[in-house]
């Protein structure tokens, strides 16, 4: 991640930044510049292709606990309790926080508050047994723990937030189906995966019918009250496998992997009952809603997927058609 690294980084800077002007790098050259160097060769082992990849998780928390141990040695060159860079730890706090949730960031900090005691005990003419210390702690390490708690709860916001934008951006908002653009990747991946292991899968293209009459009758609430009632009625008729969209208006579409014709046949079936049986409460009359249905199976039908909508488009439409002819509404 760009940003960890600038944050890594950033430390180093600091940190080589205060013991040189410090005069530590006189004083003791050898362990501060071996500090400096372990670090900066774990940033560059940090950022190589093969360290965990594909484990982002992993790698974010060997950063995070590096970034603390290697403040906590800082400290102890640099004044102990008393160093200017105490305030270095806000930096994997932030990261932790971010990234990682708030369990992980609340044992840092617990970590960091040993360090910080024990950084004290070995400061020369330092009690850590009083209140003046007791004093000093909670002011330095309060604001470490706001710090902490604000940035998840921003972190947790900006997630929620985003995941409800890639939820708008796959589902339809009146019905909670997918929407078309979804749908049309499931069905090409599954369609590839037909392609490549010989597999079967069945479409159902499925179309309202009289919607019209119920938005002139009743209003357009009461048409996406049916709309939303066909939608529900969809989820129950099908498998956890299976996916259900809303192509838009009073167009469905439903994929059923693996189906052969007769549990397509099966599907077409309980959607039509189920529909049929769910009757709409409008201004106390009780309306039922039918449904189009035009079902195509792969390869059976045709091996390609412009082909394959193109005929069930026409099923669905020659069903309505003979649907509307007199004595044939019913729920079969």
């Amino acid at each position: 991640m760009r940003s960890t690294r600038s944050i890594e980084i950033l430390c180093l800077a600091l940190a080589a930044l205060v013991l040189i002007l410090s005069r530590n790098l006189t004083t003791q050259l050898w362990p501060v510049l071996g500090l400096l160097v372990a670090f900066a060769a774990a940033i560059a082992l940090f950022r190589a292709r093969r360290f965990f990849p594909g484990r982002t998780r992993t790698r974010l928390l060997i950063e995070s606990w590096s970034m603390v141990m290697f403040i906590s040695a800082v400290l102890w060159f640099s004044g102990k309790s008393s160093s200017p860079l105490l305030n270095l730890y806000l930096l994997p706090i932030i990261l932790s926080a971010l990234t990682l949730g708030r369990l992980v960031t609340l044992l840092q900090i617990a970590v960091i508050a040993v360090c910080h005691v024990l950084l004290a005990a070995a400061t020369p003419d330092f009690d850590v047994i009083s209140l003046a210390y007791l004093s000093l702690a909670v002011g330095q390490l309060a604001p470490f723990l706001l710090v902490a708690y604000l940035t998840t709860t921003l972190s947790a916001d900006i997630t929620e937030a985003r995941e409800r934008i890639e939820n708008l951006a796959q589902t339809d908002s009146l019905t909670g189906l997918f929407n078309l653009r979804m749908f049309n990747e499931v069905w090409q991946r599954e369609h590839a995966s037909c392609e490549r292991d010989h597999g079967v899968y069945a479409l159902l293209m499925i179309d309202m019918d009289k919607l019209k009459d119920i938005n002139d009758s009743f209003g357009h609430e009461a048409g996406n009250s049916a709309i939303t009632l066909v939608a529900q009625c969809l989820q129950r008729s099908i498998r956890g496998t299976d996916t259900a969209a809303r192509f838009g208006g009073d167009e469905f579409a439903v994929l059923l992997p693996g189906a052969s014709p007769e549990t397509a046949d099966a599907v077409v079936k309980r959607v039509r009952h189920n529909v049929y049986k769910t009757t709409l409460d409008l201004r106390s009359r009780m309306i039922r809603c039918s449904v189009s249905i035009g079902v195509v199976n792969y390869p059976g039908d045709g091996r390609d997927m412009r082909e394959l909508l193109s005929t069930a488009d026409r099923k669905m439409y020659r069903d309505k058609e003979l649907r509307r002819a007199p004595g044939t509404e019913s729920n079969a």
